[in-house]
């Protein structure tokens, strides 16, 4: 099995480097069967943002998926989720997203909150190795993706994964029309 490339992207086995993974992603790698068909890229760490970075590689936005952390509350319940969608659209936080958690509110986690419960850095928070308890809702059109370029838990470098096997990744909720 050969891990993906893109475009100027050179990768090597994710397992191959964890140093250019956050320890939770190393950790949830390497107790998945599909591990072996992803790849990580080191990179820039202030090109980490998806358009950055897709302007500097000279990819398309439809190659990229960003991980987005939501959450809200229920009869004094918080759920949280993480939603995957291709980068070239944004989750419908306001609709979709708040209906399948189940709430009443739905918002983004604050960038602090979010980096700290994941043990990820921001702008590298990727739906491999959530904190357990968060729900991880994949947007359909992710799985379109031939290889997706998503975050690795630091900045400082991609995985590239093929899309249909976002779900496959624990815990993953397949959801139509999660983003607009």
């Amino acid at each position: 099995m050969s891990t993906p490339t893109l475009g100027r992207l050179e990768t090597v086995p994710a397992l191959d480097r964890p140093d250019l993974l956050a320890p939770s992603v190393a950790a949830a790698l390497r107790g998945w069967a599909y591990a072996g068909e992803v790849g990580v890229v080191e990179i820039d760490p202030a090109i980490a943002d998806t358009a950055a970075m897709s302007e500097a590689y000279d990819l398309g936005l439809d190659t990229g998926a960003n991980c987005v952390v939501v959450g809200g509350r229920r009869d004094g319940e918080e759920r949280v989720a993480a939603c995957l969608v291709r980068a070239d659209t944004r989750a419908d936080v306001n609709n979709l997203v708040k209906r399948t958690l189940d709430v009443r509110k739905a918002s983004f986690l604050s960038m602090d909150r979010a980096v700290e419960e994941s043990g990820m850095e921001y702008g590298g928070i990727t739906p491999v190795g959530l904190p357990e308890g968060w729900r991880l809702l994949v947007d359909t059109r992710v799985l379109g993706i031939e290889v997706a370029v998503i975050g690795s838990g630091v900045r400082r470098s991609k995985l590239l994964i093929p899309g249909r096997l976002a779900a496959e990744l624990p815990g993953a909720e397949v959801v139509d029309g999660l983003a607009g």
